[in-house]
């Protein structure tokens, strides 16, 4: 296949996803052997990405370029919420956090996606189970059953369809019929939460934000805030509390 074909593109997306993914700077001749090619396919991959602002070349290796923040700022603007609240939702985060003591989220569905837009949570605490990126775990997180309550059956079964219900930790629900009545269950209460589903040691809340879908889109917002399960059984009343006044703008 030539080099500036579909294969050129997948590997090119691949060295990427290997440097954001890697705990410090990667060499060439290790991308090469992650992605699967030659070392001067690599560095015929690595020009154009460093180029562009993707990548930055260290001494010890590559790492992500500044291009990278720009990319998340795009995204937050595109998923955000169309009824002006996406301006202030940085803020919005920040105050539920304070109200909470969990991390706050703002995810969104779209086009057959669950995307964790934006969160308090630093980039360097590993240990926290939820980033901004792909949802792949949406099934067994507050955030993830928040906004497939709110979808028509349809599509709620074609994204099971493709994405499944890996059981995570002995709470996650696996059957559709199961999740069915959960859903049911979440749009009666008003609220989504996952305890010990997707992380054991961890419970989020979820609320999808009212009227936050554009018009002639598919997309559903959610709030949400997770915190250590034990910390959230001390007052879960106060954390629903304010999880829904920020829904509501109130917070």
């Amino acid at each position: 296949m030539p080099q500036g074909g579909p294969q050129s593109v997948d590997r090119a997306l691949a060295v990427l996803d290997a440097v954001a993914e890697a705990p410090g700077p990667v060499s060439a001749k290790a991308l090469a052997r992650q992605v699967g090619c030659a070392l001067s396919t690599a560095y015929h991959l690595l020009g154009p990405l460093t180029d562009r602002g993707y990548l930055t070349r260290t001494p010890l290796g590559y790492v992500p370029g500044p291009r990278i923040p720009g990319l998340h700022r795009a995204l937050r603007r595109h998923l955000g919420p169309a009824d002006g609240r996406a301006d202030g939702m940085a803020e919005l985060l920040s105050r539920l956090r304070r109200a909470t003591g969990g991390e706050a989220y703002h995810t969104a569905y779209q086009g057959g996606r669950i995307t964790v837009v934006d969160t308090t949570a630093p980039v360097t605490d590993t240990a926290n189970p939820f980033a901004p990126g792909r949802e792949l775990r949406a099934h067994a997180t507050a955030h993830g059953k928040a906004l497939l309550a709110e979808l028509p059956r349809a599509l709620r079964r074609r994204y099971f369809d493709e994405h499944g219900m890996a059981r995570l930790t002995p709470a996650t629900i696996t059957s559709a019929e199961r999740m069915e009545a959960e859903l049911a269950r979440v749009r009666g209460q008003g609220f989504a939460v996952s305890i010990g589903e997707a992380d054991p040691a961890y419970t989020c809340l979820a609320l999808a934000l009212p009227g936050a879908a554009g018009a002639g889109t598919d997309a559903v917002h959610a709030l949400s805030v997770s915190l250590p399960t034990a910390e959230y059984r001390r007052r879960p009343d106060a954390v629903r509390r304010a999880l829904a006044e920020a829904a509501a703008g109130r917070l």
